[in-house]
């Protein structure tokens, strides 16, 4: 992966809207969590909520014992772990934001201040890939507005935009306990609990677009054989790709616990599945138990009727380097910038 470089960092401003030229895509990340709500979870309870960044610290050890990461300098609770997403976005923002000539914004629902943004004109009009990060707890209560959805509805009747939504794990929806212990063996991640259920904001999204996938599961991806968190490359449907959205991609980046985006609909005319990862088979999982042995990771639902613009589905961890990433998963950030 290239390098960032790093520029001042600006807090509390108000956005001057892009202007639109040619071939140059404005990309506008939303972030669906109430900054609040999820930073403020009692930190006594065991599930849906995120890690502390002392927990971090201690099952990462000694990845972040170093100055930046300390009390004098981080946030050390909840917080601080939700400003490491922010954080891994920064690459992305300037791999983006070289290939489209255009900066790549960053917005949150609700704010550390408790700014509440919805989608709306203000973020659409000068928007033309809005990505959609579905990291809410399904217990913050987020859902698209109507108005949020009629102006998401319009704003994709405009030629040339794409919505991509990365609604994150559903893992320890069963209340049988020996289930949930079998989920967490299989990803074997510390820092996720035996139930973190996320996305209630781009669930609802998807059905009132009429989006046929259900985001399922958390499922560690296979990988080398002889490394520990070198990816498995993914298997590509490259007939589909009419686009080239995976031209010279072969790998996305490990993370331990991805969803698998399950398609809805025997309609093939609708969604094109692009790209499967196939799961690690060491430990089981009532996935694998099933039969399955690839996972759904990348889709794509073409321009259809009054809907101009394109939709995709992939999670948001491929869109960040907390976990990694390469020269493949580079070349599919430049793509979708460009393609």
């Amino acid at each position: 992966m290239s390098e960032s470089t790093w520029s001042p960092r600006v807090y509390n401003q108000i956005n001057t809207p892009r202007k639109q030229e040619s071939g140059q895509r404005r990309f506008s990340i939303y972030w669906t969590w109430s900054y609040p709500w999820e930073s403020n979870r009692d930190v006594t309870e065991l599930d849906n909520r995120f890690s502390t960044m002392t927990e971090v610290r201690r099952v990462a050890w000694p990845a972040y014992e170093t100055p930046a990461y300390s009390q004098e300098n981080f946030l050390q609770g909840i917080a601080g772990t939700l400003e490491l997403f922010h954080l891994s976005i920064v690459l992305f923002q300037q791999v983006v934001g070289e290939a489209t000539g255009q900066p790549v914004l960053d917005y949150q629902r609700i704010d550390q201040a408790g700014q509440k943004l919805p989608i709306d004109e203000r973020i659409l009009d000068d928007t033309d890939t809005l990505m959609v990060f579905g990291l809410d707890h399904l217990v913050t209560e987020q859902e698209a507005a109507p108005e949020e959805i009629e102006a998401i509805k319009q704003w994709l009747t405009r030629e040339g935009t794409t919505l991509v939504l990365s609604p994150h794990h559903d893992v320890g929806f069963s209340n049988n306990m020996d289930q949930r212990q079998m989920e967490y063996r299989h990803h074997r991640d510390a820092l996720v609990p035996r139930q973190q259920r996320f996305g209630r904001y781009t669930r609802s999204l998807m059905k009132a677009l009429s989006v046929p996938v259900e985001n399922r599961w958390g499922l560690r991806p296979a990988t080398v054989e002889g490394t520990k968190n070198r990816i498995a490359p993914l298997t590509t449907f490259r007939d589909l790709d009419d686009r080239g959205f995976l031209e010279g991609v072969k790998t996305f980046n490990f993370h331990p616990h991805l969803p698998h985006y399950a398609i809805t609909t025997d309609d093939a005319n609708s969604i094109r599945l692009l790209a499967k990862q196939p799961v690690d088979l060491t430990r089981p999982h009532p996935f694998t138990e099933a039969g399955e042995r690839e996972f759904n990771m990348f889709l794509w639902m073409p321009a259809s009727g009054q809907r101009a613009g394109d939709i995709l589905l992939a999670d948001s961890t491929i869109f960040t380097t907390l976990f990694g990433g390469d020269e493949s998963l580079e070349r599919f950030w430049k793509n979708i910038a460009t393609k």
